[in-house]
């Protein structure tokens, strides 16, 4: 019975840690996301998404979401394994992503979106893919997205708009960043004004 009521217990505080952070999630924030994607549609523009490990994983599924939902078009390079594991063989795990908008065409019509739990730091050489392809984004004038978390990184420097969620420890931050990236996606594209 000892087990079970530890097990109880660190499940309680788990999601009542959940609970809390959905709560410091910016209203604001996330309208703005939206609407700037409102616009993205109206205009006709392309959305490509980023993400890395589990961020890569919910890239995807918001690559399905927006293109089924929201009629956005939509891409991620987490999608063509081939595509990235030749890159990533043959230019560097670095440039991947940057290599891969170039292909794709990004203008200034476009909008990359940005899963991550802490959004890059090149002076940590985290996540630099991403950074190379957000000052890439930058260059031509694409719109920037960012969910992320800790203290949002290059993310959130370089981005027009960053939804931030809140650490409540180290140890469940990132369990907490991703798990609430498909939350706020599904708040995102569910949104009257997008479907």
């Amino acid at each position: 019975m000892k087990f079970f009521s530890n097990n109880t217990k660190y499940i309680t505080h788990y999601l009542e840690g959940l609970i809390s952070t959905v709560k410091d999630l910016s209203l604001k924030e996330i309208n703005e996301t939206i609407q700037l994607l409102v616009k993205l549609k109206r205009r006709r523009g392309r959305l490509f998404i980023l993400g890395i490990g589990g961020s890569a994983a919910n890239s995807s599924h918001a690559v399905n979401d927006f293109r089924k939902i929201c009629k956005i078009e939509a891409y991620t390079p987490s999608d063509n394994i081939s595509e990235l594991t030749a890159r990533t063989n043959d230019d560097g795990w670095e440039s991947v992503f940057i290599n891969w908008l170039k292909v794709s065409n990004l203008t200034k019509k476009d909008t990359v979106m940005v899963f991550s739990v802490g959004g890059g730091d090149s002076k940590k050489n985290i996540s630099v893919n991403l950074i190379y392809a957000l000052r890439y984004a930058k260059k031509v004038g694409a719109n920037i997205i960012g969910i992320v978390s800790k203290d949002g990184g290059f993310t959130k420097k370089v981005a027009n708009i960053t939804i931030m969620i809140s650490v409540k420890s180290i140890k469940t931050t990132t369990a907490y960043a991703e798990s609430l990236q498909a939350i706020i996606l599904h708040t995102i594209v569910n949104h009257p004004s997008l479907t």
